[in-house]
């Protein structure tokens, strides 16, 4: 295996649930104004109905857009039916809501993606009005003692609990502890606490109530000050360099003790670039398949905290709202969401040992996101504000250091949204509000220049000026982003993923020149941890990476599963449990197979997962799918595969359609990338298809075109250096009465330089412009225009390869079946599916010899 080939296994799973990750990551573009074509309906149930339980039918229409989720009641984002019939990005979407799981009222707004811009758009909000009992959930307040009331001797905690159901238990927790009952007395709830022993001291108090349907709710917290309570001294540390920790990999660090050993061996290496260590971890904390960092992995995290602090990392708590989508929690309705997650945060420090406490809180919410941010009002950017503040005082009122700091966008200081802002009797900029009560902020300063106006540096200018005038040392940290981000409206100059680790080093070298003799200045972050350590200083031969330690065990089966359910026509979701790894599980490799019982085999391949979820898209209507799954560690060992699941799909009238003979090539300055769409069933071409897709490595470009006659459609990158890695992968075809069967793609994703690949190829007849070699993939065979089928012999770099031919398995080394030429061009496509997901494309475009003699 060569070195880029190498290089390039560890950039896997580009066609993962993108669009999830596009609202949550924080791209700092200002938000686009979705194009008037592209709507959302909610239309039943209608805005204040009534209902009892049970199932509810949710439904609307779109048009102009893709990807439709249905939010509910700001904490869950479910993936709806989209019954488009002529299949032209129009229709009606709907969704079954299981209502028994609620009392009281209940907000609805769906959310699409727009078929031109990418950006989201979204339906009005309907509200829903729930009768229930059986759902109800207690309504449960501490009603003594009040905060900052100094507590001595034996203290009586009184809670009011009330409930639609009779209340079966009420319980007390104290700093994080065991929860203990609390007595019945008259109206009141009463709990007898000693604070003899306490000394001076602030301690959390949380109250929960279950009723009769075993449904709990939880009380906001109480922060008693026993004597002259928690009064621990200010300190806003630098955080250079700071690198943002998200869901999987943060859990990876929790419950795999192996991955520990990974993520130190990456911050410590300063030689392989030349730069400086990582010093401090936003860690996500949020819940993730079902795992719960601050409640039921408390012992693993403060281990890990521990570990950290151990290796002289601070730890800062990545949170995000509590919402979903996290610009929910901006508004005011569900402020105490936003609210109750920062208080896990305080009452976890009041109980954890020193070592084993957070550093500070990294508040990820990004309310530009919502369409109301453009309101005229400018009413989202004073909730939010509200909510900044509301999460402060918790902390405040706990008396403990805990530096709270948001991501918010560059342009906070900038745009029309940010002006003008009249909040806490005084008018300004959204960012100077924020700075003024903060103690730090991360910009999200995402560009891939220091230089120029809309650089580096110019994106952070006012944030440091501004924090230098209101005395605020360390408190501005500059965000970069390396993240794939092709797949959403931004344009590729936000990230450094195209341009490598080699450019971003000298571009930060830039902004540490510009901003390092600033006391506001408190250092570069990074997002995020997985991008980030598997990118290159530049996509391509001679490049160098970041290498994870050694390892030649394989991880362990998953712990669970897989479950399959069916979405619709051509979707299923998969759900699995987590492997381990005595180093760390870098992907999850899902095996499809149409047979029960099947062998998977680098064919089976159907994609990659960083989490414990897959969505596999693109599938025949009416077929029964099996899955299995393996995990795969950072050093590509693979593990045991997993029992089988499977899942059979909806029926629909629309027809697959597929790509054929996609190609990359590269001339002068650019890549292009040639594709056929066909009918799925008859192989015959479709013209006037709407393709489109994006480049990826070296490429980031997002193109699209339209089919010719012959049904293909060449698109271009943008600018890329010579002897560079590009890729390509489509993303969305649109021909009416079809649907994109991408499942069956041939290949679905491929790159201009062969991962693995083949160590030979000849044909049965035939002149080659070329000899053949294992890193170019296109070619032209002239044959003798009586020739009219050819047999191709393909021999594959790697044993665990798998080769077709026109579609037809090859094994390597013997001839393919003859492949039918006609009497005019024609192409021959050799597909290699490699054992990490990677698949290579070669061509052979057969050309006719003048004479039939020749």
């Amino acid at each position: 295996m060569n070195g880029m080939a190498r290089l390039f296994k560890r950039r896997q799973g580009i066609a993962l649930i993108l669009s999830l990750l596009l609202l949550v990551a924080g791209f700092a573009m200002s938000p686009s104004r979705a194009h008037a074509e592209s709507a959302i309906t909610l239309d039943s149930p209608a805005a204040g109905a009534a209902v009892s339980g049970g199932i509810v039918q949710v439904s609307g229409t779109y048009s102009g857009v893709y990807d439709v989720v249905l939010y509910i009641n700001g904490t869950d984002q479910e993936p709806v039916r989209m019954d488009d019939p002529d299949g032209d990005d129009a229709g009606t979407w709907s969704y079954e809501l299981d209502a028994s799981a609620y009392n009281g009222g209940i907000e609805l707004t769906a959310r699409g993606l727009d078929t031109a811009t990418r950006y989201g758009v979204w339906s009005p909000t309907v509200a829903l009005q729930v009768d229930n009992p059986s759902a109800s959930v207690p309504e449960v307040t501490i009603t003594s003692p009040a905060e900052g009331v100094s507590l001595r001797g034996m203290v009586w905690v009184e809670v009011q609990a009330a409930s639609a159901l009779p209340v079966s238990h009420v319980q007390i927790r104290l700093n994080h502890g065991e929860w203990q009952e609390a007595k019945r007395s008259g109206t009141k709830y009463v709990y007898g606490w000693n604070t003899a022993q306490v000394g001076n001291r602030t301690v959390s108090l949380e109250a929960r109530a279950s009723n009769a349907a075993g449904r709990y709710g939880y009380s906001s917290t109480v922060y008693a000050k026993v004597g002259q309570g928690t009064n621990e001294p200010f300190r806003m540390q630098n955080q250079d360099r700071a690198m943002w920790v998200w869901e999987p990999e943060s859990y990876k660090l929790l419950l795999n003790p192996g991955s520990r050993s990974v993520l130190e061996s990456f911050v410590r290496d300063t030689q392989t670039f030349g730069s400086d260590p990582v010093t401090t971890l936003y860690l996500a904390v949020g819940s993730y398949a079902g795992y719960e960092a601050l409640e039921g992995q408390a012992g693993q995290l403060k281990s890990f905290i521990r570990w950290a602090h151990g290796k002289n990392l601070q730890v800062y708590a990545l949170i995000a709202g509590g919402t979903t989508p996290p610009y929910m929690g901006a508004y005011e309705r569900y402020h105490p969401l936003a609210v109750r997650e920062i208080e896990q945060i305080i009452n976890y420090n009041l109980a954890a040992a020193t070592d084993e406490k957070f550093d500070g809180v990294n508040v990820d919410i990004e309310p530009y996101i919502s369409p109301d941010f453009k309101d005229p009002s400018k009413f989202l950017q004073t909730e939010y504000l509200d909510v900044l503040q509301k999460m402060i005082d918790r902390r405040d009122a706990a008396g403990i250091n805990l530096p709270f700091g948001p991501a918010i966008p560059k342009w906070f200081d900038s745009s029309d949204q940010g002006a003008d802002i009249a909040w806490n009797g005084s008018t300004k900029w959204l960012s100077e509000h924020i700075q003024d009560i903060t103690d730090y902020i991360s910009i999200m300063d995402y560009r891939d220049t220091a230089d120029g106006g809309a650089g580096i540096i110019a994106g952070a200018q006012g944030e440091i000026a501004y924090a230098e005038r209101i005395g605020k040392p360390n408190s501005v940290v500059i965000g970069v982003e390396t993240s794939d981000i092709a797949d959403s409206g931004d344009p590729e100059t936000i990230t450094f993923q195209e341009e490598g680790r080699g450019q971003l080093e000298t571009e930060l070298d830039k902004v540490y020149a510009a901003f390092g003799a600033s006391s506001a200045f408190g250092g570069i972050a990074v997002h995020h941890y997985d991008s980030y350590r598997t990118l290159p200083s530049f996509w391509g031969e001679g490049s160098v990476a970041w290498t994870p330690p050694a390892d030649t065990e394989a991880p362990s089966a998953v712990r669970s599963g897989p479950v399959a359910a069916a979405v619709d026509y051509q979707t299923v979701n998969l759900g699995y449990g987590m492997a381990t790894d005595n180093s760390e599980v870098d992907r999850y490799i899902i095996y499809r197979g149409t047979t029960p019982g099947f062998t998977p085999t680098a064919a089976n391949i159907a994609g990659l997962s960083r989490s414990l979820s897959f969505q596999d898209t693109g599938l025949l209507p009416n077929t029964t799918y099996y899955y299995k799954v393996a995990a795969r560690d950072l050093r590509g060992n693979i593990g045991p595969v997993s029992a089988e699941a499977s899942a059979t799909t909806g029926n629909t009238d629309l027809l697959p359609l597929i790509v054929k003979g996609m190609n990359v090539g590269y001339a002068s300055t650019k890549a292009s990338v040639k594709l056929t769409v066909a009918d799925y069933a008859t192989g015959e071409p479709l013209v006037g298809a709407s393709a489109e897709g994006r480049f990826t490595y070296s490429g980031g470009r997002y193109a699209a075109g339209k089919t010719g006659p012959d049904g293909t459609v060449s698109l271009d990158s943008e600018g890329i250096p010579a002897g560079r890695q590009i890729g390509f992968e489509p993303r969305r075809i649109v021909v009416p009465g079809y649907y994109h069967a991408s499942a069956y793609d041939q290949p679905y994703t491929t790159a201009l330089v062969p991962f693995t690949g083949l160590s030979g190829l000849s044909a049965s007849a035939g002149t080659w412009d070329a000899p053949f070699e294992t890193g170019r993939t296109r070619y032209t065979l002239t044959v003798p225009a009586s020739v009219n089928e050819l047999a191709v012999t393909p021999v594959a770099v790697s044993g665990s390869s798998v080769v077709t031919v026109n579609g037809s398995p090859t094994a390597s080394g013997t001839a393919s079946v003859p492949v039918s030429i006609g009497t005019g061009p024609a192409a021959v496509n050799i597909l290699v599916y490699n054992a990490d997901g990677t698949t290579d494309a070669y061509q052979l475009q057969v050309a006719r010899s003048e004479s039939a003699n020749s």
